[in-house]
């Protein structure tokens, strides 16, 4: 098959492209004058925040943009010929054979009723009609390149019998079947740990490498991009801002968005209290509320009125040789590399006293060995154990790993939602380990809150958001009257940043920011002592995420709250926590102030997770880890230690001591400690995952 190599211009041309979706009301522009190349063999990242229209462009380019979707301007050339021209027979036989797509959720693509097998073999046997035995063979080989284990057995299996990251692997197995010239990918890790994030980036690279195929990155993860992407081009509300290679983009921006995303997000260096995060400010605009001019104008530091707000801003030139480009009138009047004007700093509260207290806490689950139809005999599963710790008032301690390392069942215990199976849980020295939340006080209820992950899910559809606190208020407790709850509903919206106007809105009206906002509203209201909050900006755009976690730490400080922050993005956590407690698979394998846990020595595991972290800075460079394999079942864990079977540093201890016994616990000293069996000398002789690259 010589397809790939057959073309020598751009696989993918897009020119002044506008895409339109027409309702009943009006004609809502998504995309405007949007421009980008594709050459063969490169990876072009596309970066913005939801609702820039970057998902618009890739459906645009698949031509599937519904009823009510249609390119009102400009051309897209595949291969050089126009897709506007194409019949729908020649669109069928360039899409999934010529063009492929890869989407965020791995379940949108695959059919739950069909064997794994038979879904991969369709693809050849459709659109290149090969034989049943050939088409086989080529599913057996991509599912081998996708790194799965057993590839025969992942062909015999339904996709429910796959975790996420491998049916992710198989979605990417699917579109490389046709061994394709360009791929789309749309936020294909967003659902993934970032554990498994690295594994897929990794190998989309190397595929990309061996298959010589052409990428379209989307992306809002510009760590994400400067790993896998040579060229970015930057989105916001419908246009491209800023198009380059990524050096270049990266150390030498030219338009106020890229900076302002820049600085949003926290890379190595930041500090909540010395150089704290900034937001960008104000709202996107809604696709037919866009200001006249510059999109970007009213959230803009350098907006200049009777100039930014007059006319349509074209591209520019912002090298000599063309190859960087920007949408700004101002470039060249800006001092790209004028210090940030500094921020408040603020003082961290003092940390005070024990709140919490957990010793030695065990959650064992009784299910059914055959989970299909019950009965028979039981297994257990150890979802968290021997737990211990303790977190203090104005604390921040992080709690991270990836998803089944228990973190979830332990925020669920401390919540009441399910009881301890051993061990105890102290607030304010009562325990509380063994009372459901159906039996705890309004006052306990009150004192030990959660604000979730997805903001959507947690919210009343058919409920005000000042009636969703006020019940809060009522459920909790506070306030004589009516008049007294309400007045309290507004210092709380007050409180997160939220218009009182807001009170009246119902959820559907907020942006998933704002929702957030609520969430943290109505945990706060009852003067919370413990906020479990569990993965709280992880739905959330970069500059969302920036403004909502400095809230978090803005009502920590003033209310002396300790904030227990679940998470596997460690770069919020470094930025963020006080303390850190690494968990895998129900144990705690690392505990320690944040400074101690992201230097050496490391337990091999953190040592894995920090090196997985997308990091979006060209200075800084990073140990190269890559895990193999996904955490082993809770109801099947392995002998000894449970991260035996995917440890890096097993070789290095003598008598498969690691296969035998469930390591100690070492204290390194301050309290850091690391449960491993490595000797204090191999400890010792690790080095940093991340650090600065040497000046040239």
């Amino acid at each position: 098959m010589a397809k790939i190599h057959d073309y020598d211009g751009p696989i993918l041309e897009i020119d002044k492209l506008s895409i339109s979706f027409f309702t009943r009301l009006r004609e809502i522009p998504a995309v405007m004058d949007f421009s980008v190349k594709v050459a063969p063999g490169e990876a072009v990242g596309l970066v913005g925040e939801s609702g820039c229209g970057k998902s618009t462009v890739a459906l645009g380019v698949m031509r599937d943009l519904g009823k009510n979707g249609r390119i009102v301007g400009g051309s897209i050339k595949f291969k050089g010929r126009d897709m506007a021209s194409l019949s729908d027979d020649e669109l069928r036989d360039i899409r999934g054979n010529e063009i492929a797509m890869i989407y965020q959720e791995p379940m949108a693509s695959l059919n739950p009723a069909m064997k794994i097998g038979k879904q991969l073999m369709e693809v050849p046997m459709i659109h290149e009609g090969v034989s049943e035995d050939e088409a086989y063979n080529r599913a057996l080989e991509v599912v081998t390149d996708v790194k799965l284990p057993d590839p025969a057995r992942m062909l015999s299996s339904y996709p429910h019998q796959l975790s996420g990251g491998q049916q992710q692997r198989i979605v990417i197995a699917m579109a490389l079947m046709s061994k394709p010239s360009l791929l789309i990918l749309d936020e294909p890790t967003t659902a993934l740990d970032v554990t498994v994030e690295a594994a897929v980036v990794e190998l989309v690279k190397d595929l990309g490498k061996k298959y010589g195929t052409s990428m379209l990155f989307i992306s809002h993860n510009l760590g994400l991009v400067l790993e896998t992407c040579d060229r970015i081009c930057v989105m916001y509300s419908g246009e491209a801002v800023e198009r380059g290679d990524i050096e270049t983009v990266f150390n030498n921006m030219q338009h106020p968005y890229t900076q302002a995303l820049f600085r949003s997000i926290p890379l190595p260096g930041a500090d909540k209290n010395a150089r704290p995060l900034v937001a960008i400010p104000g709202n996107f605009p809604l696709p037919h509320e866009r200001p006249k001019g510059c999109n970007f104008g009213p959230r803009c530091d350098y907006f200049e009125e009777g100039l930014c707000d007059k006319e349509f801003v074209p591209m520019f030139a912002a090298d000599e040789a063309g190859a960087h480009e920007t949408r700004c009138l101002k470039f060249q009047d800006i001092d790209w590399n004028a210090p940030l004007v500094a921020a408040e700093t603020k003082t961290k509260g003092e940390i005070g006293e024990v709140v919490l207290s957990m010793k030695n806490l065990k959650k064992y689950y009784e299910v059914a060995a055959n989970a299909l139809f019950g009965g028979g005999e039981t297994r257990v599963v150890k979802a968290n154990e021997t737990l211990s710790f303790e977190a203090r008032e104005s604390e921040t301690l992080a709690i991270v790993g990836e998803s089944g390392c228990g973190k979830s069942t332990f925020a669920k215990v401390l919540m009441g939602l399910e009881t301890a199976t051993d061990g105890t849980i102290e607030l304010d020295g009562k325990d509380i380990g063994s009372i459901p939340i159906e039996k705890r006080g309004s006052k306990t209820v009150a004192d030990v809150q959660m604000v979730f992950q997805n903001p959507f899910d947690t919210l009343n559809p058919s409920m005000s958001v000042g009636r969703q606190i006020i019940r809060a208020l009522e459920v909790f407790d506070i306030g004589d009257s009516d008049a007294d709850r309400r007045e309290r509903m507004l210092k709380l919206l007050d409180l997160v940043k939220l218009p009182r106007a807001f009170a009246d809105r119902m959820p559907r009206q907020l942006s998933g920011g704002q929702k957030q906002r609520v969430g943290i509203a109505r945990a706060f209201a009852g003067d919370a002592r413990i906020v479990v909050a569990d993965e709280p900006v992880s739905a959330l755009d970069v500059s969302v995420q920036a403004a909502v976690t400095d809230l978090l730490m803005e009502i920590q400080r003033e209310h002396k709250t300790t904030l227990l922050f679940i998470s596997h993005d460690l770069s919020i956590v470094r930025y963020l926590s006080d303390r850190v407690m690494v968990m895998y698979l129900g144990h705690v394998v690392e505990l320690g102030t944040t400074d101690e846990v992201f230097a050496p020595p490391y337990h091999p595991y953190t040592e894995a997770l920090l090196s997985a972290v997308p990091i979006a800075d060209t200075s800084i460079q990073k140990k190269h880890i890559v895990l193999e394999g996904d955490i082993p079942s809770a109801m099947n864990p392995p002998p000894g230690c449970p991260f035996q079977t995917r440890c890096n540093w097993k070789s290095k201890v003598a008598g498969g001591l690691c296969e035998k016994e469930v390591p100690p616990v070492k204290d390194m000293g301050n309290g850091h400690q690391i449960k491993c069996h490595l000797s204090d000398t191999d400890l010792k002789e690790m080095e940093p995952v991340i650090k600065l690259a040497a000046a040239e």
